[in-house]
């Protein structure tokens, strides 16, 4: 049972959500026609998302995942960035669609973005479902943005509060007396 205190607000419903992840399907697949497709996911927030897009996507592709952190166990990045799970095959001279469920800072992916770039893929782009542009201090080339959303803290669709509410079918807005 979802504890409805937790939730300040729905930001995106499971409508639009489902909507523009079918749009971006559409827009990768016209991109992508004719290449050598790698889906790479960013655990664990990201496999929602990954899973609704790949289904939009009509270009053959295969998926590999890897799990990065910078947030420890609070809400807010630490700023190191661990590898905590890498790919299980090699990026060389394939195109490369990072799929990432929410980029803030951009410190965390632009970390990524500077790993895999010296595993020679032949592109390397990036796909993310939520963007919250004001928090940016690193900048990274978004190839696909679902969402610009403003500076809250969100949780449901792949997205937790101390591994919690990923369940959700859309993102909401965590209750601000469970900030840090």
């Amino acid at each position: 049972m979802i504890d409805p205190s937790y939730l300040s607000e729905i930001l995106i419903p499971s409508d639009k959500l489902q909507a523009r992840i079918a749009e971006l399907g559409a827009e990768i697949s016209r991109d992508y026609a004719g290449q050598d497709l790698l889906l790479l996911a960013v655990l664990k927030g990201s496999v929602l998302f990954l899973t609704d897009l790949m289904r939009h996507i009509t270009v053959p592709h295969a998926i590999d995942f890897m799990a990065v952190s910078s947030y420890g166990t609070g809400q807010k990045s630490t700023g190191v960035v661990r590898i905590m799970k890498d790919l299980d095959a090699s990026i060389e001279g394939r195109s490369v669609l990072i799929v990432e469920d929410i980029i803030d800072t951009g410190a965390t992916l632009e970390y990524l973005v500077r790993i895999l770039q010296a595993r020679m893929p032949a592109s390397l782009r990036i796909c993310t479902l939520l963007n919250k542009p004001s928090r940016r201090e690193v900048e990274v080339p978004v190839d696909y943005v679902g969402f610009d959303i403003p500076n809250k803290f969100v949780l449901g669709y792949g997205l937790d509060f101390h591994e919690l509410y990923r369940n959700l079918p859309y993102v909401a807005v965590l209750s601000p007396q469970y900030y840090e």
